[in-house]
């Protein structure tokens, strides 16, 4: 005979326990987390892991049939297709890799108003290899933003300094800018430019004359030379 195997009759009956912690059940797979008092949450839990415990053999079967036999019997317990949905399609995931253990009570310092209950909270257990991604994760973004907001403020910057004036550049002496602007003037170069030019070209094309007029008496006397010799 298996003795103290009534635990957890929290002052009701029986149909009204099992209502209840259908009800718990439910509102703990929608929400992850649920704030009741200690007593419920220490009767929740067992209830709770076995269904989980169905989730996770219904995700590991191979034969379509187990895996809706262990369907029926969750929903038969949970009372709700919506939370059994949840459970067996998305948090079965959870606690594929763990053999047991998959919630956590929290006692609760200040008692319930009225009756001075003992409160707690109890949740799932999560896994810390998700807690680590999503903390790197996180870190990863924080890391990208910022480098980001780096790379816009380098390019505001440049863009300012592209469209100021650059001020401290060494600015240039009056005097000496007056004088480069100054035109040249030379000592020997005559005050007329043009009349000077057309003189060169003038005295240049008469000496070429010249030497034509030179070279054509010259080819004359050869010519009288070469006739008087023939005679």
């Amino acid at each position: 005979m298996r003795h103290r195997k009534h635990n957890h009759q929290l002052g009701v009956k029986t149909a009204h326990r099992t209502s209840m912690l259908a009800n718990l059940c439910c509102s703990l797979i929608e929400n992850g987390r649920i704030k009741t008092t200690l007593a419920r949450a220490r009767a929740l839990r067992p209830t709770i892991e076995k269904i989980i415990t169905l989730a996770k053999k219904a995700h590991f079967a191979q034969d379509t049939a187990k895996k809706v036999h262990f369907r029926r019997l969750a929903i038969s317990r949970l009372r709700s297709t919506s939370a059994t949905k949840k459970l067996f399609d998305e948090l079965v995931e959870q606690f594929a890799n763990r053999q047991g253990g998959y919630t956590r009570i929290y006692k609760l310092a200040i008692p319930r108003l009225g009756d001075a209950s003992e409160m707690a909270m109890i949740e799932f257990v999560e896994e810390t290899n998700k807690k680590n991604k999503k903390s790197r994760v996180k870190k990863a973004n924080k890391k990208s933003v910022s480098a980001k907001e780096k790379t816009e403020e380098i390019s505001k910057e440049n863009d300012l300094a592209e469209s100021t004036p650059d001020t401290t550049a060494v600015t240039a002496d009056p005097s000496i800018e007056d004088a480069q602007k100054a035109e040249p003037v030379l000592e020997d170069e005559p005050e007329d430019f043009e009349n000077a030019d057309n003189s060169t070209i003038v005295e240049a094309v008469e000496q070429t004359e010249e030497e034509k007029e030179s070279a054509n008496q010259g080819q004359e006397e050869v010519e009288d030379a070469d006739s008087k010799d023939s005679k």
